[in-house]
């Protein structure tokens, strides 16, 4: 068994956070031993989407790095001390743009001086975002699809590897479709204009079927009134989500474009309630396999696309069940179990 030290964001609504906890507790159930090294709180929460979920951190989490300022990007250090001072035989530097990359920098390569194994995780979907003065710095480079490669990172391929974001593992509700009453859900702190095309689309569905859009904000509710919509302000921990998602019929997820390379921590903690998802074409989406035609996740291009989707997914149910089976598929090749046991495997082999 081994010593393995996370660096990244900790107990938190963000996709850094989020790929840490899911390997990280599969770390633990192997008998590995964890050390996560985190963002102080009241640096990490100046972030719009840094949101904490619980309030009481594990034995195993040691606050030690103060993130940039969000206005000015200035700020931010590394208690080195703290972490040198633990024992471990690898680290992964979950790497993401707002930490403080020169002091990143000068830890890891005293670490490496040491015998530590050091990989990193790009979650920077731009080449500028990332300021160390090389990759090289690090035994592996560890990225979530080839895209990283054939936009950010060609003349890194060596130190490349290709290992997808974790999935939360399959959970099975009960519910039988709108066996009450027909539930849209969305949680979460997205933008407002990102729900647009979700209230418009409802909005035309409105006469037709009875149903109830629940959403669920961090940030303050939405500023729209519907009959049909139901809103509340809290933070959701994995549990709570899974309790939402298995009393709903069609999880929306809002998101918006954007030219950097991105994937969507929601989608794989959400996709093993084996709940109907819906989300636009934006590039959080764009590298979701295809499987005889249907996909983990249904992508819609407009409001029309997105207005004739929902009512397929409404109506036709064996449409609905190959998409949920697909979405069971999709999760099964890349549950969190699965993705941290590669990693465990690139370990071994430094």
């Amino acid at each position: 068994m081994h010593t393995i030290g996370v660096l990244s964001r900790w107990n938190a609504t963000c996709g850094v956070s989020m790929h840490a906890e899911l390997i990280g507790r599969e770390f633990l159930k192997m008998g590995h031993d964890l050390r996560v090294f985190a963002a102080h709180i009241h640096s990490a929460n100046k972030w719009w989407h840094y949101k904490i979920i619980r309030e009481e951190e594990e034995d195993f989490v040691i606050g030690c790095y103060k993130e940039l300022e969000p206005n000015t990007m200035n700020g931010g250090s590394v208690e080195e001390d703290k972490i040198l001072s633990e024992n471990f035989d690898y680290l992964i530097v979950e790497s993401y743009a707002s930490i403080l990359y020169v002091s990143i920098e000068r830890l890891v390569n005293k670490l490496r001086e040491r015998g530590v194994k050091v990989i990193v995780v790009i979650h920077e979907g731009g080449r500028k975002q990332i300021q160390y003065s090389s990759l090289r710095i690090f035994d592996a480079v560890v990225i979530f699809d080839e895209r990283y490669v054939k936009e950010m990172l060609h003349d890194y391929q060596d130190l490349i590897r290709v290992i997808p974001y974790p999935c939360h593992p399959v959970e099975r509700g009960n519910r039988g479709f709108a066996e009450d009453v027909l539930t849209f859900f969305t949680f979460g702190r997205q933008q407002i204009h990102e729900y647009n095309d979700y209230i418009e689309a409802l909005d035309a569905l409105s006469p037709k079927y009875d149903f109830v859009y629940r959403v669920i904000r961090s940030n303050g509710l939405l500023p729209f009134n519907r009959l049909w919509l139901k809103q509340e302000q809290k933070r959701l921990d994995n549990k709570e989500i899974y309790r939402y998602l298995h009393s709903s019929d069609i999880h929306l997820i809002p998101k918006g474009q954007t030219k950097y390379v991105v994937v969507s921590s929601t989608l794989y903690q959400c996709l093993g309630a084996l709940t109907s998802t819906v989300v636009p074409n934006t590039r959080h989406f764009e590298m979701l396999p295809e499987y005889n035609g249907v996909m983990p996740a249904v992508i819609y291009k407009n409001i029309e696309d997105l207005k004739e989707k929902l009512i397929k997914h409404i109506e036709d149910e064996d449409y609905r069940n190959r998409v949920i089976r697909i979405a069971e598929k999709y999760v099964e090749e890349n549950r969190s179990d699965n993705i941290a046991q590669k990693f465990i495997k690139l370990f071994r082999g430094l």
